[in-house]
């Protein structure tokens, strides 16, 4: 598509699907585009180029194979123009294609009322992604921004559960009691939700409870209903009190990280200056490559 990487990076961050950002590190001989050109690639669409033809056809193929794996990832791929890409020119250029994984943090969210409306902005600006699903169809036509998806709550409603990324946080707010038990007994049947919450009170949720277990969702499962959603320090009854109550609480869980824990991620910098060396100035704590004037240019 005609938009510039460096925006489209912006869109697919916002969005939450995963995206690769491709870049040209090197070139040899006749080449369609210099060291520094960037496209990014998505599972449908691509944004940028590095100069069509084979070799962005290649590329595009290769990063949408990454893609599939939904990983964080950095390949770097050398492509001779000639042998590989079928292309007159005849040089050799050497790619970076960077993955990055959809968002984690999936949230969705049924029903339209005051406090979804409340929510639901605060949702828009957090790092997430937000199905929001109501029954109205009238509803499909609201603005919303990018990393909220607006979706109709069939007849069946176990359908639109099935439908849920896994680990997915659960939000049920809908005004018909009926409808937030049917919601709520579907995700508990998925061993795979995170976390089932439903606005109301105690007593609905000794209710729900009850006839939850009584119709065969177990007590571990239990363990992942929450009734009245949000945190209990807040008291207030107003819809956007509700609604920043719900979000501290979502936050607080995914803040509870256990791989936060680790030392150290990614490459080590022992390994970056080693593996850098060859192509780069090493000074103190910085690397400087010059794709221009760099001390190899083999490709």
């Amino acid at each position: 598509m005609d938009r510039p990487w460096y925006l489209a990076v912006g869109d697919c961050k916002e969005d939450g699907a995963p995206f690769a950002l491709v870049t040209v590190l090197g070139t040899s001989g006749s080449t369609p585009r210099d060291p520094g050109s960037k496209m990014v690639i998505t599972e449908e669409s691509t944004f940028d180029t590095i100069g069509g033809g084979q070799l962005e056809f290649l590329v595009t193929q290769q990063a949408r194979e990454l893609l599939e794996k939904n990983e964080t990832d950095v390949v770097i791929r050398a492509f001779p123009l000639a042998a590989e890409a079928a292309q007159c020119c005849g040089g050799q250029v050497s790619v970076m294609i960077e993955t990055f994984a959809a968002t984690a943090w999936q949230i969705a969210v049924f029903g339209a009322g005051h406090v979804a409306q409340q929510l639901i902005p605060i949702l828009s600006r957090m790092p997430c992604q937000v199905h929001w699903f109501d029954k109205r169809p009238e509803f499909l036509s609201i603005p919303v921004e990018t990393n909220i998806k607006l979706r109709l709550i069939p007849e069946e409603v176990s359908l639109a559960v099935e439908q849920l990324p896994a680990s997915s946080d659960v939000l049920i707010l809908t005004h018909d009691h009926a409808l937030d038990y049917e919601l709520t007994k579907a995700c508990l049947q998925r061993d795979d939700i995170s976390l089932v919450g439903t606005i109301g009170s105690d007593t609905k949720s000794n209710r729900f409870e009850q006839r939850l277990l009584k119709d065969g969702v177990d007590e571990p499962s239990l363990g992942r209903f929450v009734c009245p959603i949000g945190i209990p320090q807040v008291k207030g009854k107003l819809p956007i009190e509700i609604a920043v109550s719900i979000c501290a609480q979502l936050i607080a869980r995914q803040q509870i990280d256990p791989q936060s824990t680790r030392d150290r991620r990614g490459i080590s910098w022992r390994d970056l200056k080693k593996n850098l060396s060859e192509v780069g100035e090493i000074s103190g704590q910085e690397i400087h490559i010059n794709p221009n004037n760099s001390k190899s240019h083999s490709g």
